[in-house]
């Protein structure tokens, strides 16, 4: 009995894009994402306004030039998010999420590239920064499986398929 060539028992493979945007860890991820935008909006709207007003002059570039790069970057993170929900909802395909999703950039600064200035910075905008980091890091991980075949094939293979191969391999008669 040959399985490892019975297409039609076992799927090629998995398309990891389309399996994840579905998942409820893509939920949870994207509903952590949203709350973060929201959080950083709510906070540079009031408490970060009035905050800022009380920092000295290089305290003050500093803020504002680390708030822009905050807001930019969890833009940069709504916007890949938004995307993986538009293919869980049908509206864009695998194709095209690739092709938006290469315009979408996500940045590669660390925290480490922040400002030296920043221990002098309001706490919550510290905290929103570092929340802001850690979430990037994990979408780029996330984005750099997507993507890690530039032919567009899904990366995951079939686990059930590999092992079946392999058993059929071990106990092979002689011919």
């Amino acid at each position: 009995m040959n399985l490892s060539n019975d297409k039609n028992k076992f799927p090629e493979t998995v398309n990891y894009v389309e399996f994840f945007a579905a998942s409820n860890q893509f939920q949870s991820l994207f509903n952590e994402g949203m709350a973060l935008v929201e959080e950083t909006a709510n906070y540079l709207d009031v408490d970060g306004r009035k905050q800022s007003r009380e920092l000295s002059r290089p305290q003050a570039l500093a803020y504002a030039s680390e708030s822009m790069r905050l807001t930019t970057r969890l833009m940069q993170i709504a916007s890949w998010l938004l995307l993986q929900r538009a293919l869980k909802n049908g509206e864009l395909s695998v194709d095209e999420i690739k092709s938006d999703s290469n315009r979408i950039k996500l940045s590669k600064r660390r925290v480490d590239d922040v400002t030296t200035l920043i221990e002098e910075l309001p706490v919550q905008l510290i905290d929103l920064i570092h929340k802001s980091f850690d979430m990037q890091v994990r979408l780029q991980k996330i984005d750099k499986q997507f993507w890690s075949k530039l032919d567009g094939e899904p990366i995951v293979q079939s686990g059930a398929r590999d092992q079946l191969s392999r058993l059929e391999a071990a106990f092979k008669q002689p011919d």
